[in-house]
């Protein structure tokens, strides 16, 4: 796993081993009931449940891995709201640019809602008491024509204080959620364990949301050892959501388009501010402006800047040189914020951005729906095609370029239909599960974790089955090393190490609850990867070029022009494909 997160917890359960063969075990466990669970304390997860209290007062539990002061992708913070309908634009205006960037596959019925929600969301932060930068007038001040600059470093604090004094909503920090409950295709609460202690959790819940995250880690990363974790996604975003999903036979969509951020060179630091603070164009070596030449979506940033080098005329630059004193402080200042490393590597050099180009790169692969259209399909509602699950900002498919904004617009739409469908529910509200039963399935599940806290043979490490991992999709999988491309016989390969990986899992070693999410999280990222495999072979084009470069099928095809989606039926993968949705439609599962 990652060494930010390999410190033991200063609550550390003290395990005696040696002759005595002693080993750790499950030591309690707990069955809890609520209303509706939300897996996640990120921004969706929040903004869901400050919707839910303010429709309703119906009990809610947030089951968070880490810590919901500071967690998630705004964990650090962000400088800028990077989806907002800025004076003079309309949210047609925001589906349309994220169409056109995703070349048509997208749900727009997902970005509709989305987009009509962006500045209320926004608002209420502003009223939590978020700071949103304004000009002489009073007006926000833009970055670009859908961006808002902000001070948001305590985003994320101001979201869970907020939470914090709602009523009837219990936050459970440190909890591992690893599988849901799930009868007859409908959602009925979740399974997990405390990382802090001995507890395995069963929570039985009438609704569900799922506000996990995307997945890092799949793929080998720009930088090793150490610096393995400096990466553009959070590494402990792991695919949970993803991979109970799957796991359950939900129907999943686009993890083909695969998302690849052009970052800064060694600091993956962010380009945006940069490209959009300053105006900086994408130069080659020779100085000459290539990103016209390739063209301007997201994933031919990424393609141009791979083609530029292959073609020996790297490296590449964001234009900086030659830039005003005041635009070298705002670039010092935005970047100490938010990826200070960047502007550590200005001060180390003794030279300020107007002096040197910002030499840029791609990073490894992503699976992350915010970015990108991958994740759960849902319907217009946010509801997924498991009954009562719902699904909403990073691990929510079909709706790309919502941002932290359109995460909390998700988050509220999900909330509202959960509220919805509760209040016309006519059953009399008692559990269908006997408290027999609800022991014996939490009994078999505390088993489970055991299997991997008993003594035995460390023939494997997760970190060693982690990096193997890493290296098959690098290889065969479309990773850093062969620019991002793939063919059918790489794939079929990497679909058979992958499960020979998932194999070797099993005799898997934790000393303690920390070293048991390692295996879980690895135990997700390889479920991952199969799906991603099988999305990438699936679609017979090459549509976003760097995002799925496939080989075989160097073209775009009208033919296409359609979702690949997939279902975990028996144990294997099913490919499912889907046509188009538009931005006036109510899309609800018919199947």
């Amino acid at each position: 796993m990652y060494s930010t997160f390999r410190y033991k917890n200063s609550l550390k359960l003290v395990i005696e081993r040696g002759s005595r063969g002693r080993y750790m075990n499950i030591e309690n466990k707990k069955i809890l009931h609520t209303d509706i669970l939300i897996i996640g304390g990120g921004t969706a997860g929040c903004y869901a449940a400050l919707t839910i209290r303010e429709k309703s007062d119906y009990s809610i539990i947030i089951a968070e891995k880490a810590n919901i002061k500071r967690s998630g992708c705004l964990a650090a913070g962000v400088n800028a709201i990077n989806a907002y309908i800025v004076k003079g634009r309309k949210p047609e205006d925001y589906v349309d640019y994220a169409k056109k960037d995703a070349d048509g596959i997208v749900r727009e019925d997902l970005l509709m809602t989305m987009s009509e929600g962006l500045n209320r969301v926004t608002d209420k932060m502003e009223k939590l008491g978020l700071v949103i930068l304004k000009d002489e007038n009073g007006e926000y001040v833009a970055r670009g024509n859908r961006n808002i600059k902000i001070n948001g470093e305590n985003m994320k604090p101001i979201l869970a204080e907020a939470v914090s004094k709602l009523t009837d909503c219990t936050v459970i920090n440190r909890i591992n959620i690893t599988d849901y409950i799930v009868e007859n295709n409908t959602i009925k609460g979740a399974y997990g364990f405390s990382i802090e202690d001995a507890t395995a959790y069963e929570i039985r819940a009438k609704k569900v949301l799922c506000a996990t995250g995307g997945a890092a880690g799949l793929y080998r990363p720009n930088n090793p050892g150490f610096s393995r974790h400096k990466m553009w996604y959070p590494p402990f975003n792991t695919g949970a959501g993803y991979a109970m999903g799957i796991r359950s036979g939900a129907e999943m969509t686009t993890f083909e388009m695969r998302f690849i951020a052009l970052r800064c060179k060694d600091t993956i630091a962010p380009t945006g501010t940069i490209a959009q603070g300053v105006g900086a164009k994408q130069v080659n070596s020779l100085g000459e402006v290539y990103e016209t030449k390739y063209g301007l979506t997201t994933s031919e940033r990424v393609y141009g800047t791979v083609m530029e080098n292959l073609e020996g005329r790297g490296p590449c630059y964001l234009r900086t040189e030659g830039i005003s004193p005041q635009q070298d402080e705002s670039l010092r200042k935005a970047y100490l914020n938010m990826a200070p490393s960047q502007t550590l590597k200005w001060v180390e050099a003794g030279k300020n951005p107007s002096e040197q180009n910002v030499e840029i790169e791609g990073t490894e692969p992503y699976i992350v729906g915010g970015h990108t259209a991958s994740g759960y399909w849902v319907n217009t509602e946010r509801e997924t095609t498991i009954h009562g699950l719902y699904a909403a900002g990073d691990v929510a498919g079909g709706c790309p370029q919502k941002y932290v904004t359109g995460a909390m617009v998700e988050g509220e739409i999900a909330a509202i239909d959960m509220v919805s469908k509760l209040d016309a529910d006519t059953s009399d509200g008692s559990p269908d599960t006997s408290a027999f039963d609800e022991k014996k399935a939490l009994e078999a599940k505390a088993s489970e974790y055991d299997h991997f806290l008993t003594e035995r043979s460390k023939m494997f490490t997760t970190e060693a089955i982690e990096e193997a991992m890493q290296k098959v999709m690098d290889n065969y999988a479309g990773g850093i090393s062969t620019h991002y491309q793939f063919n059918g016989k790489q794939l079929a390969l990497a679909k058979e190490k992958i499960n020979h990986l998932i194999e070797l899992t099993g005799d898997l070693y934790a000393s303690d609850m920390h070293e048991l999410m390692f295996i879980y999280e690895l135990k997700e990222r390889l479920t991952v990867c199969l799906s991603v495999i099988a999305h990438l072979g699936a679609r017979k084009e090459t549509r976003w070029h760097s995002f799925a470069e496939n080989l075989d099928y160097p073209d775009k095809s009208d033919d296409w022009m359609k979702y690949v989606n997939s279902r975990y039926e028996n144990g294997q993968l099913h490919m499912i494909y889907r046509e188009l949705v538009g931005r006036e439609a109510r899309y609800e599962h018919n199947d």
